[in-house]
């Protein structure tokens, strides 16, 4: 049974700095290309950043230069470092592991909350 389950979300100031994990089970991590989506009230939910299995990383552009996703393949874990958080960045985050060549698939976690405010 495939399982992602994130951990790490909550209330931060303005400013502040937070780390999301996503620790996986049931797949070979190893291959996949992990990401982080968000979803705000009312809105799509939206790629945050990826890294493949080569560690090779894409940015929304509204977070580049202020998040940086990371993976531990021996841990099977996707980290989300986000620094300098803004009220804009609060959402409810997923992570998403894709197997990006045939046959296609991918699995998503429960998600996390994550709220910017004063």
């Amino acid at each position: 049974q495939v399982q992602l389950v994130e951990s790490g979300g909550g209330l931060v100031q303005p400013g502040g700095s937070q780390r999301l994990s996503c620790a996986a089970s049931g797949i070979i991590f190893s291959i996949y290309t992990m990401g982080w989506y968000r979803q705000a009230p009312g809105k799509e939910r939206e790629l945050v950043a990826q890294i493949t299995n080569t560690g090779r990383t894409n940015y929304a552009n509204s977070v580049k230069g202020r998040f940086t996703i990371s993976r531990d393949n021996a841990k099977n874990t996707v980290f989300l470092q986000m620094n300098s958080l803004k009220p804009e960045d609060t959402a409810f985050y997923y992570c998403n592991a894709l197997f990006d060549v045939e046959p296609r698939h991918d699995y998503w976690g429960q998600g996390t909350q994550v709220t910017v405010s004063s």
